[in-house]
């Protein structure tokens, strides 16, 4: 094998564990949360992951930060819930989860993601 063969093969072999690392090895931090939790909206979601217990209303306060017009609402589809996000205003949505699980809760356009473990 050729030195050039060599280095693509050792190159491509990092660049996939490197690919492999970024996507799939992030181990989300959730934020545990027992009556109400602040979600920056600030190119993202911050907190992006949160823990809330099964059975009981927990608000969740939106604060929009961000102008982009993706960030404008929020979708809690698993709750059926669809909001409108007005820019450095709080919108609070109450949720009472009654199964275990995790849920997604996306922007308007599906581009931005955050989770909602309930335990």
């Amino acid at each position: 094998m050729s030195l050039d063969k060599i280095i693509v093969l050792v190159a491509g072999v990092l660049v996939s564990w490197f690919i492999y690392w970024f996507f799939l090895g992030k181990k989300d931090k959730a934020v545990s949360v027992s009556d109400e939790v602040d979600i920056i909206v600030d190119g993202g979601y911050s907190p992006e992951v949160i823990s809330v217990p099964k059975g009981k209303i927990t608000k969740l306060n939106f604060i929009r930060k961000d102008p982009t017009a993706c960030l404008e609402e929020v979708v809690l589809g698993d709750f059926k819930i669809r909001r409108a996000l007005p820019l450095n205003q709080k919108v609070v949505i109450e949720i009472s989860p009654e199964t275990s699980g995790e849920f997604v809760y996306t922007c308007g356009m599906g581009m931005y993601h955050g989770k909602i473990i309930v335990k």
